[in-house]
């Protein structure tokens, strides 16, 4: 898998990515509003995993690179999630603090959701987003989602629902 835009690379994660992806899930600034900073040898050893799968899994995460750089930057892909019991195609975009600002987040998330809509064949996606998490909601409208509810997670955290259907990208 890879897509490319102007400044980014997003393509599959290699085994050479996980130390940089590691660090972005363990800083508690980035996954402040992600359920907070996770275990970096745990996230290390799963990404490890991740790498040497082969074929890689065609919904995933996967690293974005700054073309202009060469480095890693965020983390942006497709997962399969459960809301309210039923089955929906997240699109997740996660970038590191040297990142913020820039247009990076909503490039890479735009990217990714033509790719769900014309490469995966995918007719929905949503982002679950924080209440408290305005730029992560913004870019998410700026890509075309709106929001559509508020759930509650299995874990009790209340969360804003944004959705955008195919049809609404063919208007």
């Amino acid at each position: 898998m890879k897509i490319e835009t102007d400044r980014l690379i997003i393509r599959s994660i290699q085994e050479a990515d996980a130390e940089s992806l590691a660090t972005l899930w363990t800083d508690p600034d980035v996954t402040l509003y992600m359920g907070g900073p996770r275990n970096y040898e745990e996230v290390l050893g799963s990404l490890i995993e991740d790498a040497q799968l082969n074929p890689q899994p065609v919904l995933d995460l996967w690293p974005v690179i700054e073309k202009r750089t060469g480095q890693i930057i965020g983390h942006c892909g497709i997962i399969e999630k459960d809301v309210e019991g039923g089955g929906e195609y997240e699109i997740v975009y996660v970038l590191a603090k040297s990142a913020w600002g820039k247009g990076f987040a909503t490039e890479a998330a735009n990217s990714v959701k033509d790719y769900a809509f014309n490469h995966l064949g995918l007719k929905r996606l949503i982002a679950l987003i924080d209440p408290d998490n305005p730029k992560s909601q913004k870019t998410a409208m700026n890509i075309g989602l709106k929001h559509e509810k508020d759930t509650v997670r299995p874990n009790g955290k209340s969360m804003r629902v944004f959705a955008i259907d195919i049809e609404d990208c063919q208007r």
